[in-house]
């Protein structure tokens, strides 16, 4: 296709010199095959301890020949190719481990006739990420579906280096906004050597008005294969570490994919490189760079919209324990006690603040809890906050957790809504067990979580779910729970979002079997916080209501 492509462009500009320019008689050139082709390549990293290069896979080449206009680059490595004016390019091979690949490189010449090398490249990359791989196939095929039923399950917001370049800043489309794009399906499947392939099963493709203009179609309108011609088809999926602005600033996943052939998830805007803000079961979130100018931020699921609303498997009524914050002042003595301090290298996050019990931090008012964070030097850190828990004074097993609250907003602001196995100073954590009923992260706006922490997979567990509430920082909306013998399921609004259910429960996957104590707190920065915002100055938590039902 390549060839094909330039002998008409070529063939084109004949026409025009001999139709437009007939008096001057200009004769045609001779059509030269390109010779003596040569490629040489340099594997970053390599040394005497590093014989196939620094684990990067980044491999730098040079091409020449006699008689070229341009170098075409095969890889070998199921990736797209590159196309080369003046032979010099560089390629990240992602493949796992130390691998041999037939790069191919063709000199092409005028009239596009052309000739050929092929070298063998032995290289070592150290990247791999397994979890994404069974989270996007689930071990063997998986089908995703756009997530039409969230806000913002498409997005726009700046590529540049501004505060809101992790986040879709500029515009969040509601709920099936775009009707014409829903049906589109989308199946990654996990070959038989571990790797991974992608196809768009059904159709369409979405091309919206920053990309449209570019290739001469209508604006903001869906578009079958006539348009987006490489929209089907078995595509190679590649992984490889994430570097874009917004990678660490967002706490990203630090993982890209790249789909071979012009492979896109449906949102058409010629670039075929998803970083993975975050997978989970049953929620993919990526970031698109279309140019230096926008990024999109898109949101598929694998529960497809428009199913049976689910339902919590028990209900729990019987009001047992609450805090109405109906009286002003410090929290009520008899329900809260706090945690002071920096804990253990951030409380084990690496976060920023310095947690205190001052009502600067903490107090009752209007008949609201507010948990303020502030941005002040105090005991050798730069922001101050505060956490509560009922830890000795309230705890139980089984049952439903309400919280009607307010979020903050800033970037590098993690507020958490949280439950702690009352065993954790002597079973230790994640043995314990974790029930995370909400967090949110300032850097990404709307964006909220639960997750479970047990020691079968903690920290950066892959037992979570996420969804979207676009005026979190603005309105206030509960934030639940409920735990049963069976399952675990997490709510906002009462609408289920996630649940945790493992197929095998032992004491790795399943610490639930034992009191749990209900944990308030606004951290800034750390693993999940991210990046602070210069312009931080300080911003507040309020909660109506905590209520616990058995």
């Amino acid at each position: 296709m390549k060839n094909l492509k330039y002998i008409l462009i070529l063939l084109l500009g004949f026409q025009l010199v001999f139709t437009g320019c007939e008096e001057k008689n200009y004769e045609l050139g001779e059509l030269v095959t390109p010779s003596n082709v040569e490629v040489t390549f340099e594997v970053v990293g390599v040394d005497e301890e590093n014989p196939y290069g620094d684990g990067s896979g980044i491999v730098n080449f040079v091409a020449t020949a006699d008689n070229e206009i341009t170098f075409n680059y095969l890889f070998g490595d199921g990736k797209d190719n590159k196309v080369a004016p003046d032979g010099k390019t560089s390629h990240r091979f992602s493949r796992p481990g130390v691998n041999t690949y037939n790069v191919t490189v063709a000199a092409v010449g005028t009239g596009g006739l052309s000739a050929s090398k092929t070298i063998q490249v032995e290289v070592y990359s150290s990247f791999s990420d397994e979890e994404a791989l069974e989270l996007l196939t689930g071990g063997s095929s998986k089908t995703w579906y756009w997530a039409a039923d969230q806000p913002g399950h498409i997005g726009l917001g700046p590529n540049s280096d501004v505060e809101g370049k992790t986040f879709a800043d500029w515009y969040n489309a509601a709920p099936y906004e775009k009707e014409c794009m829903y049906s589109a399906e989308f199946v990654f499947t996990k070959t038989g050597d571990g790797e991974m392939t992608f196809e768009q099963t059904v159709g369409p493709s979405y091309i919206p008005g920053t990309y449209a203009g570019k290739i001469g179609v209508g604006a903001d309108a869906c578009y079958g294969e006539d348009v987006v011609t490489n929209m089907f088809g078995v595509k190679n999926v590649s992984f490889s570490p994430a570097s874009s602005i917004a990678t660490e600033a967002g706490g990203y996943r630090g993982t890209s994919i790249t789909i071979s052939d012009g492979g896109t998830l449906g949102w058409y805007v010629g670039k075929s490189e998803f970083e993975i803000i975050q997978v989970t079961n049953n929620i993919l979130k990526v970031r698109i760079e279309e140019d230096s100018e926008y990024a999109w931020y898109q949101t598929l699921t694998s529960v497809k919209p428009g199913t049976e609303k689910e339902t919590v498997d028990v209900e729990y009524s019987n009001l047992v324990w609450s805090d109405e914050f109906d009286t002003d002042g410090q929290p009520a003595a008899s329900n809260w006690t706090y945690d002071i301090g920096t804990g253990d290298n951030g409380w084990g996050n690496g976060e920023a603040q310095f947690y205190t019990d001052r009502a600067e931090n903490v107090t009752v008012a209007d008949g609201v809890l507010k948990i303020t964070t502030k941005k002040e030097e105090y005991q050798g850190r730069s922001y101050t906050s505060s956490r509560i828990n009922t830890s000795g004074l309230f705890d139980f097993t089984y049952g439903r957790v309400d919280v009607r609250a307010k979020l903050p907003e800033g970037g590098g602001t993690w507020p958490a809504i949280w439950m702690l196995g009352s065993s954790f100073e002597s079973a230790g954590w994640p043995a314990c067990g974790e029930i995370d009923i909400m967090e949110a992260i300032g850097n990404n706006p709307g964006h909220i979580q639960a997750a479970i922490h047990t020691s079968s997979s903690s920290g950066a567990t892959e037992n979570m779910g996420s969804t979207t509430v676009e005026d979190a920082s603005s309105a206030f909306h509960v934030y639940s729970v409920n735990w049963s013998p069976d399952q675990i399921s997490f709510l906002v609004d009462d609408e289920i979002y996630y649940t945790y259910k493992p197929e095998v429960k032992d004491a790795d996957t399943w610490p639930f079997d034992a009191p749990q104590f209900i944990i308030l707190n606004v951290a800034m920065g750390g693993s999940l916080g991210g990046q602070i915002a210069d312009s931080f100055a300080e911003s507040t938590m309020e909660i109506d209501y905590v209520r616990v039902y058995k």
